[in-house]
């Protein structure tokens, strides 16, 4: 079923490439893992004429959200969720090289569509041009680029005077448990650039990161699993804890940094 949609999709003349992301286009999936399509465009694809392709593959669709990408939100017949994402081509890589090759550092998950990139799996190329950008972004991790992650993401943590850290203990003291939520997790988002940086790893985006990092990552800060995993147990239930934490995971984070050379 799921090859005839894709074919279906390719059948459009303003479609250049097709591509599965997440799980699917590795090893590691299940019958029950979603579906992660990027299509690329060179022109929009009608809503209606989209809505009357899924419909046959589809029993429940919302068309045309733009909440982060502009996509089709779906749940196949068999139950799978499938999402799929429109994109233009030249758009999407010039994104990638102000990363790649400009070496430009975002407050968290910097290099997330250059993984995004290097991972997928080619489903459809009609001209080549998406296995051309793979290859164009098939390049060892820049040192500029791994440097102004970690300077400019470590400052974000806790080396400037807005420094999420300081944000999160004031909003412990007043107790707004919201505002702890929130600004815990930007400062996770850093914190998880610099790790990945530090390894000259792309990163592979919000899940399941304390698992990959493990596994994958060979730079870690001492007592790493053990540190995070009280900070999330410390976050509202013993919240007289939080400072400690975010000095401990600060702390160790620093001495890393050191030993690397930062």
């Amino acid at each position: 079923m799921i090859n005839q949609l894709f074919e279906k999709l390719s059948e459009y003349a303003q479609v250049e490439a097709i591509a599965l992301g997440g799980s699917r286009s590795g090893e590691n999936y299940d019958e029950k893992s979603d579906y992660d399509v990027y299509v690329y465009i060179t022109a929009p694809i009608g809503e209606e004429s989209r809505r009357a392709l899924l419909a046959d593959y589809c029993q429940y669709m919302e068309i045309g959200n733009h909440y982060w990408e502009y996509e089709d939100n779906c749940v196949l017949n068999n139950g799978i969720d499938i999402d799929i994402l429109y994109r233009n081509l030249d758009e999407f890589c010039d994104g990638v090289a102000r990363v790649v090759e400009g070496f430009e550092a975002n407050n968290g998950y910097t290099t997330c569509m250059w993984h995004n990139l290097l991972t997928c799996k080619i489903v459809c190329d009609k001209h080549g041009r998406l296995q051309n950008a793979k290859e164009r972004f098939s390049v060892p991790y820049p040192e500029e680029l791994r440097k102004n992650i970690i300077k400019r993401n470590t400052a974000l943590l806790y080396g400037a005077m807005p420094a999420y850290s300081l944000q999160v203990k004031k909003a412990n003291v007043r107790n707004d448990r919201v505002s702890v939520v929130h600004r815990t997790a930007a400062f996770l988002e850093s914190y998880f650039d610099v790790i990945f940086a530090l390894n000259k790893r792309t990163h592979p985006g919000e899940k399941r990161l304390i698992e990959l990092c493990a596994r994958n990552c060979s730079i870690l800060p001492d007592r790493f699993e053990e540190n995070l995993n009280r900070l999330f147990d410390d976050m509202l239930i013993h919240n007289d804890n939080l400072t400690e934490d975010l000095n401990d995971i600060v702390s160790e984070l620093e001495s890393v940094l050191t030993r690397e050379g930062f």
